[in-house]
């Protein structure tokens, strides 16, 4: 499988999902649909599905649009709030896009809605997650309709429960400010010094693993002492809640 970072409006992203094995294609959170449509179109593959992580705008917006263009078109999300949504899936479903598997994992926090898609190419053992702004690198979303147990949930059970090896794509393009907050509060932190050196000069800083993310991303260190130091606080979904809050007024 091949996986194209598409930039959108100021700082999101988009994803245009190939399956060369079946020449087709699926398009993530497709915003501004007209970029979109031409990066799948630049494929020479088949458009068949759209995945939407969440209902917010700025991922759903150019769902209508991508729809009026591929009539038929499948489009997956976990709530009835996304546009032109065809298949709504829960947590643990599971659908087939050419040869990759592709399954749900509902990932509450952000919106009680959001879905994380897990996609396996078993032929050429690859994997991938489409996080939306579940989980970004160095960060994750704001609470707006999910508690700090609900995050806590998503992050450090459901997606730190996937293969280290998994291909992190976020939502938005976020990493910069994310690694700065990550230092003022896990500064001894070598892999994450290694890391924000390495990204401090990338346009474009996707993927990163679901390992990266367990070594570096404070949301998934909150049973780890120094991120309990900075939250003054031992219980992992209170030391979430307060670096979430930190976070807020970074």
């Amino acid at each position: 499988m091949k996986i194209l970072p598409v930039p959108c409006l100021s700082d999101n992203y988009a994803y245009v999902l190939v399956d060369e094995t079946a020449n087709v294609a699926a398009v993530i959170d497709p915003v501004e649909s007209t970029k979109v449509l031409a990066a799948a179109r630049e494929t020479g593959m088949e458009l068949a599905a759209v995945l939407t992580t969440h209902h917010h705008a700025d991922h759903s917006g150019g769902n209508d649009g991508v729809a009026a263009a591929v009539p038929g078109i499948a489009v997956y999300g976990g709530d009835e709030r996304i546009p032109a949504v065809t298949t709504k899936v829960k947590d643990g479903d599971k659908f087939a896009l050419g040869s990759l598997d592709v399954r749900a994992i509902k990932t509450c926090g952000h919106t009680s809605g959001s879905i994380c898609y897990y996609v396996e190419d078993r032929a050429n053992d690859q994997r991938a997650v489409f996080t939306g702004d579940t989980l970004f690198v160095g960060g994750c979303g704001r609470l707006f309709e999910g508690s700090p147990a609900e995050m806590h949930d998503s992050l450090n059970v459901k997606l730190a429960a996937l293969p280290d090896d998994t291909l992190v794509f976020a939502g938005h393009e976020y990493t910069s400010a994310n690694l700065r907050f990550a230092l003022s509060v896990d500064a001894d932190n070598q892999a994450l010094q290694t890391k924000a050196q390495r990204c401090a000069e990338a346009r474009c800083t996707m993927p990163s693993t679901i390992a990266e993310e367990k070594d570096t991303n404070p949301f998934m260190r909150v049973t780890q002492p120094a991120l309990q130091r900075a939250a003054n606080a031992t219980d992992p979904v209170e030391a979430l809640r307060v670096i979430r809050q930190m976070k807020d007024r970074f």
